[in-house]
């Protein structure tokens, strides 16, 4: 739609030009025209991706209409961000009352302007450090239980053939799950963001304190360097949550875990890359449709309240806020689509269909499967391609 009016105000400006246009006239026509090719090239790009891509993009519909299904029979799972925002703020209270006591700390010396400094010596210097650490660490891990327990509640709808039959409460009984047996690898999950996290803000502060004194190859170095740590928090934040589902799944350890859903996300590196684009791509359009509706429901407010003469600031706070309560809510809604794809991973390996051997799946992803091996029979590879995408998550002799 966007390419459409470019060439149409193009053509339009076009045919209107005189012969006496100014020289600012032609620029701007001629910026136009480059405006419209690019947006050409793009276009023509993305629908080539889409028809490379079209039979995965299907798998993500499918995954997105059984995620809405988790979610009626778990309504619980809306109300994870509360719970963990709830356990964070109580933590993160904790944390500042100790980070008081801290400051506090340390014998008492007059300095020259007659005020009374504490001074910490000894071991108790580097308690800073080590309260810094912990408050990165168990921030991670509080998030990461929150993952724990959506994957094992999602794992259990998933793997239950007749959903009248799932239990009372899955999201409880995951947490039992969680704390029984899974809490060393929900720590060791975090404790590796944990690792990765601290030197990137090391760098950001040396950063921030050299801004403006170091040359222009140290700067360029060091933004590499927090660039790279960034990717590779992002890297090992997205592998750690698979692997909270294959724990959730196959109840192995973490680094048992972590490899398993490394090997299952190789191997089906194209249905995980438009599972992330074309999924994110439409929960970022679902944030963008709440923040407008607040914003306009906001406007229409401050329409009333004739007292306020400007309503940028307002209305800025409120968008904000509607943003981060749209992505805490929506982020649920991806890692549930996450897990669901591992689910269905592990399902085509094992199952096929046959009696003995049913599926678990979903009626609409049982479509979509037999769409694929349909498709692929047509093209005289007898469903070979579909099957050689989806592998277990554990060996066949462990099986």
């Amino acid at each position: 739609g966007g390419t459409g009016i470019l060439w149409w105000l193009y053509a339009k400006q076009r045919i209107s030009a005189s012969a006496a246009e100014t020289q600012i006239a032609k620029g701007n026509l001629q910026a136009l025209l480059i405006y419209a090719i690019s947006a050409t090239v793009f276009t023509v790009i993305l629908f080539l991706i889409m028809l490379i891509m079209r039979k995965r993009v299907a798998l993500t519909i499918a995954l997105f209409h059984v995620a809405g299904k988790v979610f009626i029979h778990l309504p619980l799972l809306v109300f994870q961000p509360f719970w963990t925002f709830f356990v964070l703020i109580l933590f993160w209270t904790y944390w500042i009352t100790v980070l008081l006591f801290l400051g506090t700390t340390g014998s008492p010396v007059p300095n020259e302007e007659g005020f009374v400094e504490f001074r910490m010596v000894g071991p108790l210097k580097y308690m800073w450090w080590y309260h810094v650490v912990g408050l990165i660490w168990i921030s991670e891990f509080i998030l990461a239980c929150q993952q724990m327990t959506v994957a094992g509640a999602v794992v259990t709808y998933y793997f239950t053939r007749e959903k009248r039959n799932l239990p009372f409460t899955p999201i409880l009984a995951s947490v039992n799950r969680l704390v029984c047996y899974h809490l060393g690898t929900v720590a060791k999950g975090s404790f590796i963001i944990t690792l990765v996290k601290i030197p990137r803000m090391i760098l950001m502060y040396i950063h921030t304190q050299l801004k403006g004194k170091e040359n222009a190859c140290a700067r360029c170095m060091l933004k590499a360097c927090i660039c790279c740590l960034w990717c590779l928090e992002k890297c090992l934040t997205y592998l750690n949550q698979n692997a909270y589902t294959a724990t959730a799944i196959n109840s192995t350890n973490f680094c048992t875990s972590a490899k398993d859903a490394f090997v299952i996300l190789v191997e089906n590196a194209l249905r995980v890359a438009a599972i992330n684009t074309v999924g994110d791509f439409m929960l970022f359009l679902g944030k963008v449709l709440i923040v407008c509706s607040t914003g306009l429901a906001g406007i229409m407010l401050l329409n009333y309240q004739r007292d306020y003469t400007s309503w940028v600031l307002p209305l800025i706070i409120v968008c904000l806020f509607a943003f981060l309560v749209a992505h805490c809510f929506l982020s649920i809604y991806e890692m549930v689509v996450d897990v669901l794809f591992l689910c269905f991973a592990i399902d085509t390996k094992y199952n096929d269909g046959s009696p003995g051997r049913e599926f678990y799946m979903d009626k609409v992803l049982m479509e979509f499967v037999e769409d694929s091996r349909r498709c692929m029979k047509e093209a005289g590879r007898g469903g070979g391609a579909e099957s050689r995408e989806l592998k277990p998550m554990v060996g066949a002799d462990e099986e």
